[in-house]
């Protein structure tokens, strides 16, 4: 899992196409089962380090990639 950091996004929508597996949107266009996510984001993009340059996916990620309720695995 990934967060932005709501005060640094431009709101460009470029995150958008880029990922995998289609959990980036606009908060206009922000399905009515994710809205939870808004409030988590903004917590742990105050708590999480930033990435600077493009790292590999984790070697399980085609595993998990389709499991769905992944929220009960998170550890802060």
């Amino acid at each position: 899992m990934l967060v932005i950091h709501p005060d640094e996004c431009i709101d460009c929508a470029l995150c958008e196409p880029e990922c995998p597996v289609d959990a980036i949107f606009s908060e206009d266009e922000l399905p009515a089962d994710q809205e939870g996510f808004l409030e988590l984001n903004a917590e742990l993009a105050e708590i999480w380090p930033n990435i600077s340059e493009k790292k590999d996916a984790l070697p399980d990620e085609e595993e998990w990639r389709d499991v769905p309720n992944k929220l009960q695995y998170l550890e802060r």
